[in-house]
């Protein structure tokens, strides 16, 4: 089955399309292979616009109409991406969509007399649906959130297939917008997998890039502005003092904590961008290296960090992992067949193909839910 897997983070950098042939094997397992990838980038308007939704006063109309533009993009991203591939769009047989997500609370919050958990993630599936025929899976997060999970991290279950090992123990770490890792022991099962947001990834580094530019620029390539700066030490470590970063997992985050709203509080400083830079690219480092310590190390010795996402490009961040994590082996996915840049896009194929079959496609030790849960609702 050729499945597409379509996954747009909170870097609001664009669209990733993953086409991936997904084929049962004997023991219930499955067996997958990337046949083609493609980025479409958000143009400046459409970012703008999802920002103008994205956990602030907004109207209703205004989320509806951006709903149903993602849909339309989407469809479009996923006709590119066959086009650019050679590949027939006969072929396709269905669709995952991760959205947008424009607003995320995993953790309960009192809201009207209630204990409310809630994600939003938009772009509406019957535009592909229509374009193409075929069904679509979309809304991931929502059926883990019922089950008492927070709804995140979800691509653990694309980690447990690809790098459990007998012998070794791994973290797999996705530098998103937000950063999350996976920590995989050696021999364990399913239930023995500990994944979380670990804080910011990109998000803060990008955005400070982004206003500082009037959007010319979107990103710090290589990293190479934040290697001239000297980053705010103080600041960095009052954000990791705060109780997020020392709560046990399951944990999930978002651009509610470092979004906008953070984003002023650190140009407030006074600092110059290149010192902003050098600031925000110090808490991703510092963030991961924290979670693995406190939340991995002592359950397990970890012997390879595998990275992938846009972070991954990022040559001063990796630098600074290195430096905060001794003695841990860092290399990217692609030793796995994973490229760096549509592993999340390739976990939510794999995770609407688990759908499709009614599997289950969380992973409760990662999430926090009761029990393990089909994902995602489907559009025919």
């Amino acid at each position: 089955m050729m499945v597409a897997g379509l996954m747009s983070g909170t870097s609001l950098d664009g669209i990733d399309v993953a086409l991936v042939d997904i084929q049962e094997v004997a023991d219930g397992g499955i067996q997958f292979a990337l046949r083609h990838g493609y980025t479409q980038p958000y143009s400046a308007e459409v970012r703008a616009a999802i920002l103008g939704v994205s956990d602030c006063q907004t109207h209703t109309g205004e989320v509806a109409k951006i709903h149903a533009l993602l849909g339309l993009l989407y469809a479009n991203a996923v006709g590119r991406a066959l086009e650019t591939g050679g590949i027939p769009p006969e072929q396709l047989q269905l669709i995952g969509c991760h959205g947008q997500t424009v607003f995320h609370q995993g953790s309960p919050v009192p809201f009207l007399g209630h204990p409310v958990a809630c994600t939003l993630q938009l772009g509406e599936p019957s535009a592909m649906a229509e374009r193409f025929g075929v069904p679509v899976v979309s809304d991931f997060r929502p059926r883990d959130i019922a089950a008492g999970g927070t709804g995140a991290p979800l691509v653990p279950y694309l980690d447990y297939l690809v790098f459990r090992d007998q012998q070794i123990s791994r973290i797999a770490l996705n530098i998103g917008g937000i950063a999350n890792l996976t920590a995989i022991p050696a021999g364990a099962s399913a239930k023995a997998v500990i994944a979380f947001d670990t804080g910011p990834g990109n998000m803060v580094m990008d955005s400070l890039i982004r206003r500082a530019t009037d959007g010319r620029q979107t990103f710090d390539a290589e990293g190479a502005g934040a290697r001239e700066g000297r980053p705010l030490v103080e600041f960095v470590e009052a954000e990791l003092a705060k109780p997020y970063y020392a709560a046990d997992p399951p944990k999930s985050t978002g651009r509610e904590d470092y979004g906008d709203a953070f984003v002023q509080r650190l140009e407030a400083t006074g600092a110059p961008l290149r010192d902003l830079l050098a600031t925000a690219t110090l808490l991703t480092a510092r963030s991961i290296a924290l979670g693995v310590r406190r939340f991995v190390a002592p359950r397990m010795h970890a012997r390879e960090l595998l990275v992938a996402g846009g972070g991954r490009h990022n040559a001063y961040l990796m630098e600074l992992l290195a430096r905060e994590l001794p003695g841990v082996a860092i290399e990217s996915t692609e030793r796995f067949h994973l490229p760096v840049d549509f592993k999340e896009a390739i976990a939510f194929a794999i995770l609407a193909h688990a759908t499709w079959r009614g599997v289950a496609g969380n992973v409760p030790s990662a999430t926090g839910a009761r029990h393990p849960v089909v994902l995602g609702k489907v559009t025919r």
